[in-house]
């Protein structure tokens, strides 16, 4: 890193690095992120030399240093683990319902819920780029940009069916009821990234755009849906009130989407010739939430498990996806 770190430097002092905005802007950033990680381990490093110093004195050492150490030693341990080759990229965050009507519906939109509060503890910025509401409650689906440091890193585990278990508000006779909804996660890869899309591949249609909650954002037909009719790939965005940048929001992540695709192929390819089987289980249900008959959230990859699912729907999503990493390493 060390290396890196003097490379980029040299980068970033050269007279003409500002030409080209796009490119040095996304170098300055991985400058930031290097120097952020080498502060981290020069830090930690000191604080450890310091505890070892106090007790070959055979001086007494409190327990909450040792703790605190020992908390950013597991921070560490996690950041080496996110050594991907789109770990560090930004990320579309989509959330579906499944069967089940309003109630899966309102379990999608208590997902969207968790994942803001989780985005707003951990210091991510996310934009809400289309947003469907349910017909009762909830959502039918929503889909998030998310930048920040390692973005995809962390949110990459949270793919797959996530299942509610509770007693249903929307029941009179408050029985109990189990839901799912379904989380993807798509890194934003390289734009320069070249994927051949056809005009006549491309069914686009316009609507009138549709706030959380309903509201009207505007009266003009601005949202944008975009349907690439060879792979049946839908794309929609309605956040902005001109169409034509929807329109380039949604075909930006239909590249993505498309690329991703194409990345899964090639590694089916591979496994096909190789005889490996992935270990990556798109679609499958990766946790449960049980509120009733007792409370408790389960991974089902790691078998972490809390017992506070209220803090967990509040956000508190960190130590599974720690748990999950940590398990892939």
């Amino acid at each position: 890193m060390e290396e890196e770190k003097e490379k980029l430097e040299n980068e970033v002092n050269q007279s003409d690095f500002w030409n080209d905005v796009t490119s040095a802007n996304k170098t300055y950033q991985h400058l930031k992120l290097i120097n952020k990680k080498l502060k981290s381990y020069y830090d930690l490093h000191d604080q450890i030399q310091i505890l070892l110093e106090l007790l070959a004195m055979g001086e007494e050492v409190s327990m909450s240093d040792v703790l605190k150490v020992k908390e950013q030693v597991e921070e560490l341990e996690v950041d080496t683990m996110l050594n991907g080759e789109y770990d560090d990229a930004n990320c579309y965050l989509e959330i579906h319902p499944g069967a089940g009507g309003t109630e899966s519906c309102d379990w999608a939109s208590m997902l969207l819920r968790m994942y803001q509060r989780f985005l707003e503890k951990n210091h991510f910025t996310y934009k809400i780029i289309d947003y469907q509401s349910g017909d009762e409650a909830g959502i039918k689906s929503v889909t998030l940009y998310i930048e920040g440091d390692y973005a995809y890193g962390y949110l990459k585990v949270e793919n797959g069916v996530h299942r509610l278990v509770r007693i249903s508000p929307f029941d009179s006779n408050k029985r109990r009821h189990t839901s799912f909804a379904s989380v993807s996660v798509t890194p934003e890869f390289d734009t320069s990234i070249h994927i051949d899309i056809k005009e006549e591949d491309l069914k686009i249609d316009v609507y009138h755009s549709s706030g959380a909650g309903g509201q009207s954002v505007n009266t003009s037909n601005s949202a944008v849906r975009i349907t690439h009719l060879p792979t049946k790939t839908v794309v929609t965005c309605q956040t902005e009130r001109s169409q034509l940048r929807n329109k380039e929001i949604a075909m930006e992540l239909l590249k993505n989407k498309l690329y991703q695709q194409e990345l899964r192929e090639q590694e089916k390819r591979k496994q096909e010739v190789t005889g490996v089987v992935s270990s990556i289980d798109f679609g499958s249900q990766i946790r449960s939430y049980i509120l009733e008959p007792y409370k408790l959230v389960k991974d089902h990859r790691s078998k972490y498990e809390s017992t506070d699912p209220d803090k967990v729907l509040d956000g508190d999503i960190m130590p599974f996806i720690k748990s999950v990493l940590k398990q892939k390493e």
